[in-house]
């Protein structure tokens, strides 16, 4: 695949090394030239300076042969723009652009630009250290219905089939972390002590859901 980049922080260039390293092109555009310093001496790609919704630019950076499209600068504006431009005027079907306004990433959803919240994932990741208990999410959509989390599913669930928990509470586990490792369990998979159990759910379900598995432990104890 061929993939052009705009913007080389230190999200663009990170990306930029692991997609060569899978065996990808790259190209990596960026306004300013020390961006580039970001990279990686031995980095095969074309360095392009520029704006991401400049013609000129991204036709250098091979945008009408590129399998894919991501817009990491700092800059929404900038960012949904140079989407914009690559899946509506050269086609590219698989674009993403970093979205730090959690608001402005849900209408881009909607109007079919897959995007990146980074200001709502990073607050994500700081509640789940800081409130580990209960059901924090992993991960949520950009609409922020629709979230992964970990559920405390306490002990007496131990012995139990995910199907039973499943069940109980009304919901439905996507995996099991045990010993370190993840697993996509069966209705008939044994939880294990040890086991994190994580569920898949709309946000609005996740207190209920809690509930739910505390009822049931408060029952068994």
């Amino acid at each position: 695949m061929h993939i052009v980049i705009m913007g080389c922080g230190r999200v663009g260039s990170t990306l930029a090394h692991i997609l060569e390293d899978k065996g990808h092109t790259v190209a990596i555009i960026d306004q300013s030239p020390e961006a580039f310093r970001r990279l990686r001496s031995g980095f095969k790609g074309r360095r392009i300076t520029g704006f991401g919704f400049d013609r000129d630019v991204i036709v250098e950076a091979g945008i009408e042969n590129a399998d894919a499209f991501v817009a990491v600068s700092s800059g929404d504006n900038s960012n949904i723009i140079s989407a914009r431009v690559a899946r509506e005027t050269f086609g590219v079907d698989n674009v993403v652009a970093r979205i730090y306004d959690p608001r402005r990433a849900e209408v881009y959803q909607r109007l079919g630009i897959p995007t990146v919240a980074t200001v709502r994932w990073t607050a994500d990741q700081i509640l789940r250290r800081l409130l580990p208990e209960g059901a924090e999410p992993l991960w949520r959509d950009p609409t922020g219905a629709v979230l992964l989390a970990e559920l405390d599913s306490g002990h007496l669930w131990v012995g139990e089939k995910v199907g039973e928990l499943e069940e109980h509470a009304n919901c439905r586990v996507a995996f099991l972390s045990r010993m370190g490792e993840a697993l996509v369990p069966e209705r008939n998979t044994v939880i294990q002590d040890g086991d994190i159990v994580h569920i898949i759910a709309r946000a609005d379900e996740v207190e209920r859901i809690n509930a739910a598995v505390a009822a049931r432990n408060e029952e068994g104890s």
